[in-house]
């Protein structure tokens, strides 16, 4: 992977910014994904973001190497305090850490998303979190990816500001993915149930403590939301 050839799952998530968006990629790691958008005309200002020293300098020398230094703005902070108001962001990335840490990461600077119409949301795990974070804070869902790569399955969450309603199997699974069944969203709750039934076979002979009682009652829920969904 580099700045002219990204990742399927960068890839995946440089799909979803719009053309002609000024862009902020919050742990822009080596900043890969923003000079991609920058060399393919996508976008024509970007900044990169980076809260540890290493990986900043890397997008700093990466940035410097592409001869795009006056397209991108590399910026040592603490997540979305690398966007300043002057540098008029409308689109957000942020890639590769697990939903929680995401949420943490909107959640912590939320003045700095005053000016943003978009953010595209890539979780290593834990997507539903980043869709109750959503509706608790007037974001909509407009689309979403899954996608398989290197053996690992990743989501990618598009939010536009907006209302919406999502049930429980749409809180947990998306309801874009659900209602595309894509043949990795099938694999992905596939395993997600087989992985289920096999625990809750392990417990179905220990003591009936009200601990197990309530993880076989999770279990069993879990795998009838799942089904259900799948199988709507």
């Amino acid at each position: 992977m580099n700045a002219q050839k990204l990742s399927k799952r960068l890839e995946t998530v440089a799909s979803f910014v719009p053309t002609g968006a000024v862009v902020a990629d919050i742990g822009s790691d080596h900043a890969y994904l923003p000079c991609y958008l920058v060399h393919k005309g996508m976008v024509k200002r970007a900044v990169a973001g980076e809260v540890v020293k290493g990986p900043y300098e890397s997008a700093v020398r990466q940035v410097r190497t592409e001869g795009l230094t006056n397209s991108i703005t590399v910026r040592m902070a603490d997540g979305l305090a690398a966007i300043e108001e002057s540098d008029h962001i409308d689109t957000v990335t942020i890639a590769g850490m697990g939903g929680p840490l995401i949420v943490s990461i909107l959640e912590k600077h939320p003045e700095a998303l005053k000016s943003v119409t978009r953010l595209i949301l890539q979780p290593n795990i834990h997507a539903k979190v980043i869709r109750e974070w959503a509706l608790a804070h007037g974001w909509a869902i407009l689309d979403e990816a899954i996608l398989e790569e290197d053996e690992k399955i990743y989501e990618v969450l598009v939010l536009q500001r907006g209302n919406m309603t999502l049930s429980e199997a749409e809180i947990l699974l998306g309801n874009k993915l659900i209602a595309k069944r894509s043949e990795i969203f099938i694999k992905k709750w596939g395993h997600e149930l087989e992985n289920w039934r096999r625990i809750l076979k392990s417990i179905e002979k220990a003591d009936a403590t009200s601990e197990i009682e309530a993880k076989r009652a999770e279990l069993k829920a879990l795998i009838a939301l799942v089904e259900g969904a799948i199988n709507e």
